[in-house]
């Protein structure tokens, strides 16, 4: 991308998002400046506090909004007195669908100086990326309530699988594996021995494309047997592509092997770049601890990092890289979420002094 100035729009969001959004973006800043680029931003106060105004988490015109921006930043979304559908299909999935953001990349990496849950591992060897289906198949909104509230009430609910859809996301992982450089390795996630449609379509795809990358091995793994080997062999794992609903849950458990929730960050990603990507932390909202001043930052960090390298700032998302890394490898400097006693501003200021 052959430009020096970026919009960016900035959506806080809830809860700790609105503490972690502006200390990462304030790192994006000096990491970009350094690399001769400029990030403009426009801070949007959508998420539950707009909501209980205006009785909608956004308005009428936000997609156009963030049309004319380069990429989306995100803190979070979420408050215990607003229901998860409402939050989530009030801003965030109408966000990644109206822009087709179909690729949702959910990098997990021991760092050093982070303790895992697991015994025996060490710096570097758990290094993975769950691609997530993100646009349609189980979190497809297709259902309806038939004799709602009553006793008889039933739920149905759709999910989708398109060929179109399945094909884009396992190529998508296939061309990060060769990429990445690493195991060159792409595990496939299914569930076919249940869900006799839709896995064993996803399965045919997965063969269909595979073939076409003779030098990437492969793997295919019952989604239940994947959440067991992501905890007793996390480290043989390269390049994961699931579907929407199996990669939301197994890059949570990726996360926590590498040490905490806190530093898992994503990208929701338009690869065809016809509309601007988003980026942001895996750890939700955080109710509990919102407004104590511990939240992690450092995966709203990496997440800003990762939006760097989407916009061509490979320099400035290296620069971050470094700098994240070496304020974990100090054991220093750490939220309580690590075993620290630091606050979200301590750690803000020591990556932003390595930048």
């Amino acid at each position: 991308m052959d430009k020096t100035n970026f919009k960016i729009a900035l959506i806080p969001g809830d809860g700790i998002g609105t503490e972690v959004t502006s200390v990462a973006f304030e790192v994006a800043l000096k990491a970009a400046k350094a690399s001769g680029a400029i990030l403009v931003p426009t801070v949007y106060d959508w998420g539950t506090d707009y909501y209980f105004k205006h009785g909608a988490m956004v308005p009428a015109n936000a997609i156009d909004l963030l049309r004319e921006h380069d990429a989306i930043f995100l803190g979070a979304v979420g408050h215990p007195k607003v229901p998860d559908n409402v939050t989530l299909n009030g801003l965030l999935l109408p966000i990644r669908r109206r822009f087709d953001q179909f690729a949702n990349v959910r990098p997990a990496v021991l760092y050093r100086g982070v303790s895992s849950p697991l015994k025996g591992m060490n710096a570097g060897d758990i290094d993975m990326v769950v691609v997530r289906e993100n646009t349609e198949g189980e979190y497809a909104q297709i259902g309806g309530f038939v004799h709602e509230t009553h006793p008889e009430e039933v739920a149905i609910q759709t999910a989708v699988f398109t060929r179109h859809g399945v094909e884009r996301i396992i190529r998508y992982a296939f061309e990060l594996a060769t990429k990445r450089k690493k195991k060159n390795l792409v595990t496939s996630i299914t569930k076919s021995n249940a869900q006799g449609f839709s896995m064993v379509l996803w399965d045919r795809v997965f063969q269909s494309v595979a073939a076409e990358f003779p030098g990437i091995k492969t793997e295919s793994l019952l989604v239940d047997a994947a959440a067991m080997n992501f905890v007793r062999r996390p480290q043989s794992f390269d390049v994961v592509v699931a579907s929407n609903l199996f990669g939301d849950i197994l890059s949570d458990i990726s996360a926590i092997v590498s040490g905490s929730i806190g530093l898992a960050a994503s990208a929701n990603i338009d690869p065809t770049r016809r509309f601007p990507s988003m980026f942001e932390p895996v750890h939700g909202s955080a109710p509990d601890i919102a407004g104590k001043g511990i939240a992690n930052p450092l995966a709203a960090m990496v997440s800003a990092a990762m939006m760097l390298d989407h916009l061509g700032l490979s320099a400035a998302a290296q620069k971050m890289d470094a700098a994240i890394e070496g304020v974990l490898a100090e054991e220093k400097v750490r939220t309580p979420d690590l075993g620290g006693k630091s606050s979200t501003s301590e750690v803000a200021s020591a990556v932003l002094a390595r930048v």
